[in-house]
């Protein structure tokens, strides 16, 4: 987890082969953002709307809860590290309170039936040196506190589950701590575009200085300096006493072509890799597209956030139902949520082109079906 949070930060460090890098710029790492762009991307289209039949009334919980930083922060970690970990507490008053905790300083054990732990672990707070101060150890119906150089305590609640709720990107049978946006296909071809981004400044160098050279030089010759040779507009080669004058020539300049074209490969391969386009990745095409267009070429960019609606929601009802029951003091049964969907805004929000398209959508089907279109359909449609 921690190496897919380096290249989110643009933090990770490019392997050099060393075969055409000159051994003074060997230790000069380059960067690419293609991978946070990558998780940016997909994490900017999912955007929480609400709740319905909210029966534990969640969005008064979240909305206390700052929902809006919560809900990004929890899925931007969740597309990084695959999991992030919604912790439940209460305030003085008893309210319950919501925090993230990234996928590096929580674990837990699972139940794949319903994505809710049996047991859970997490570290919240750390000294200066990065070691825990303040851990938790979150069981059913209660949680054991361990701070650093004080007796453990425990402090009760009456939530039928442990209050540390993973969010989860794409889960599986195998993995059901979920998949990583950053994989690895995308970490090693963004190695090798950052070797391409490196050997076309490196040649940048030698194709706007050229290697020069002169043959036949007499070896009593004053040595002239190659700085100078390189930068004046005009250089004094007299002849030697034998009436002979040395020829001077220039090495061909290797082309910058060959790289911008390697470097467009690999960024071919990472949009096929993540869904992505090439406008997204800096290489934008000749002819601007229209919004149909945009829209076709992100069919699958689409249905991938279609697919992380479904699998990160699941976390956030998770989070939603256990904050209901530390609020009522209540150990509801899960299966009470069970109608309780989110509702999310549109993954690609209309255009006029598109509100006028499904404007005479809804005025044919109304005509047919009358009053089938409501304003939370719409809305749901629409996003307006």
């Amino acid at each position: 987890m921690a190496l897919r949070y380096k290249y989110y930060d643009m933090k990770y460090q490019t392997k050099d082969f060393g075969i055409s890098t000159p051994p003074d710029l060997r230790m000069w790492m380059g960067v690419l953002g293609w991978c946070g762009r990558a998780v940016d991307a997909l994490a900017d289209r999912l955007t929480l709307q609400g709740f319905e039949h909210d029966v534990f009334n969640m969005s008064d919980l979240y909305a206390a809860n700052n929902q809006d930083v919560l809900f990004d922060s929890a899925i931007l970690g969740a597309l990084i590290s695959s999991c992030d970990f919604i912790y439940i507490t209460t305030d003085s008053t008893g309210f319950p309170q919501m925090r993230v905790i990234d996928g590096q300083h929580a674990t837990g054990i699972i139940d794949p039936t319903t994505n809710m732990l049996k047991e859970g672990y997490a570290v919240l707070e750390f000294d200066e040196y990065d070691r825990p101060e303040i851990e938790v150890h979150c069981i059913p119906g209660a949680i054991v506190i361990y701070e650093k150089g004080r007796e453990s305590y425990t402090v009760p609640n009456a939530a039928p589950y442990p209050l540390l709720a993973p969010v989860i990107y794409r889960p599986d049978a195998t993995r059901p701590f979920g998949h990583s946006r950053i994989s690895r296909a995308c970490m090693d071809i963004v190695q090798s575009a950052v070797r391409t981004a490196k050997r076309s400044e490196i040649a940048a160098e030698f194709y706007s200085f050229p290697q020069k050279y002169i043959l036949g030089m007499s070896e009593d010759a004053e040595r002239m300096d190659t700085w100078k040779a390189s930068m004046a507009s005009m250089l004094r080669i007299d002849k030697d006493e034998d009436n002979d004058k040395p020829s001077v020539g220039q090495f061909q300049a290797a082309a910058q072509t060959p790289h911008a074209e390697q470097l467009r490969m690999f960024a071919g391969l990472f949009a096929g890799e993540t869904g992505l386009t090439l406008d997204d990745l800096g290489f934008p095409s000749q002819n601007p597209s229209s919004s149909e267009a945009i829209r076709a070429s992100h069919e699958t960019l689409r249905l991938i956030a279609r697919k992380a609606q479904r699998t990160l929601g699941t976390g956030i009802l998770n989070a939603g139902y256990l904050a209901a029951c530390v609020r009522d003091k209540q150990p509801y049964l899960r299966r009470e949520i069970s109608r309780t969907r989110l509702l999310w805004e549109p993954i690609f929000e209309p255009d006029v082109t598109a509100l006028s398209g499904i404007g005479d959508a809804v005025q044919k089907i109304q005509t047919s079906f009358p009053d089938y279109f409501t304003e939370d359909k719409l809305k749901e449609l629409t996003g307006i």
